[in-house]
């Protein structure tokens, strides 16, 4: 019986806080609840981490060359068209680059970004390929904690920004993230063409530098809501949020640029995987 009651308080507290959601998104792919989401990840998780490395334990690794590489050219386009988007949604349209606010109206440019949302917000189940793809040829190394987590709490977290904010300042990560994707895809689609291309990666070195910055800049952008006067912004919440993850990743690239330019040792695998998919 008090099961029972919890589950139904549950269930009345959920339906209260699922009014607030953005009406726009009534009937979009994925979006009727945080269930579907959760699901997959939580299939992902297990299979990356269980259930693929068992059912490979005793088979030769996949050979995936040719469908790596279209996989990452693939997320270079996309990432172009979504960097794109973003910019012509807000932020080169209109965005102060401070105090921007949700725009829930119904207008094109408001449903632009709406659209532009939920699109990146399915572009990170598409990445999910990236850890499948390591257990696959069997680079179990590589799928440590901090990858899956990343490939995680990424999808899960931006559901809710979805269903309640696309758009304002709280999606300066996301078009920052889809710029950095570009250059990243592009290094590991150029990577997995093999060894013949690899005298075009002289830029490798700058990679760290490019996601140090990104995460620099989202969290200096993401940090201005704390010192701005009378800003709306309408969820106050995903700006912590966001903030917390730019800062945690901002360290930890840090550490990795600390001990592989300072010290000159070999990076750790856990960093080394926020910037190589050793293709």
């Amino acid at each position: 019986m008090a099961f029972s009651n919890l589950t139904s308080k549950a269930i009345l507290l959920y339906d209260e806080w699922i009014k607030d959601a953005d009406p726009r998104l009534e009937g979009w792919p994925l979006m009727s609840s945080p269930f579907p989401t959760t699901f997959i990840i939580g299939t992902y998780v297990y299979f990356v981490t269980s259930l693929g490395p068992k059912l490979m334990e005793n088979k030769k690794p996949f050979e995936l060359r040719q469908i790596m590489t279209f996989y990452n050219f693939s997320v270079v386009a996309l990432s172009i068209y979504m960097t794109y988007e973003f910019l012509m949604s807000g932020w080169a349209t209109g965005y102060s680059f401070r105090c921007d606010i949700v725009d829930y109206s119904r207008s094109p440019t408001a449903l632009r970004m709406v659209r532009t949302c939920w699109l990146y917000y399915f572009s990170k189940f598409i990445e999910l390929l990236d850890t499948i793809f390591f257990v696959l040829r069997k680079k179990n190394n590589q799928v440590t904690f901090l990858h899956v987590f990343h490939h995680s709490i990424m999808p899960w977290t931006w559901w809710f920004g979805v269903k309640f904010a696309a758009g304002g300042l709280g999606t300066f990560h996301a078009l920052l993230n889809c710029i950095v994707h570009v250059v990243m895809y592009t290094y590991y689609g150029i990577c997995s063409l093999g060894p013949a291309y690899h005298k075009y990666l002289w830029w490798k070195k700058y990679m760290t530098t490019i996601q140090l910055v990104q995460f620099i800049m989202i969290t200096v952008h993401i940090g201005q809501i704390y010192i701005m006067d009378d800003c709306p912004y309408q969820y106050p919440i995903f700006m912590f949020i966001i903030w917390l993850y730019g800062s945690m990743f901002l360290v930890l690239f840090l550490h990795f640029w600390y001990h592989a330019y300072t010290k000159g040792q070999r990076l750790p695998k856990m960093a080394r995987n926020g910037i190589s998919k050793d293709q």
